[in-house]
């Protein structure tokens, strides 16, 4: 787990506060879903994607957002097709995702995660923290303060003691 207190997200002032870029993402149903509306929330980031062995780990992001969301935690899905293993479109994987996992999480558009196209978001992860998704399902925590509370790999389950751990301190 990687910890940093310099990494802000647009969340306060900072680098990519600056750009408006870094904590807006287009949404799935179409719009803007941008961390500024969460301020002050813990945000767990997940990049997802539909037909990957980890894709059960919806059922785990449902219940983490079922669980924690009454005392504050968000959990943003966020789709990418950067491992080749996401639907076609965007309609695709919301419709996948309400009718096999029952999500009702906040969801982006299909989002680069990784490499010089990738989300302002996941590139100003990458430049502080040094963390960049390795696969899909790869999980990072923003502070109510915006900053970088922990970083995990597909491997670490949504309700495993190491995230939750991190989650708890940080709810209402």
């Amino acid at each position: 787990m990687l910890k940093t207190t310099i990494l802000t997200l647009g969340l306060l002032a900072g680098p990519v506060a600056a750009t408006g870029a870094g904590g807006s993402f287009p949404s799935i149903d179409g719009g803007t879903l941008s961390l500024d509306d969460w301020r002050g929330q813990p945000v767990l980031v997940v990049n997802t994607a539909s037909q990957c062995g980890f894709t059960p780990q919806y059922e785990g992001l449902q219940a983490l957002s079922d669980t924690y969301g009454p005392r504050g935690l968000v959990v943003l899905a966020v789709p990418s097709d950067d491992f080749n293993q996401e639907l076609g479109s965007a309609a695709e994987v919301k419709e996948f995702c309400e009718l096999t996992y029952g999500i009702d999480l906040p969801m982006t558009d299909i989002t680069q995660v990784r490499g010089p196209e990738a989300h302002p978001f996941y590139k100003a992860v990458k430049a502080e923290t040094g963390f960049e998704p390795g696969w899909n399902f790869n999980k990072v925590l923003i502070g109510p303060d915006g900053a970088v509370v922990g970083t995990w790999g597909s491997s670490v389950q949504p309700q495993s003691k190491l995230i939750v751990q991190e989650i708890e301190p940080l709810l209402n």
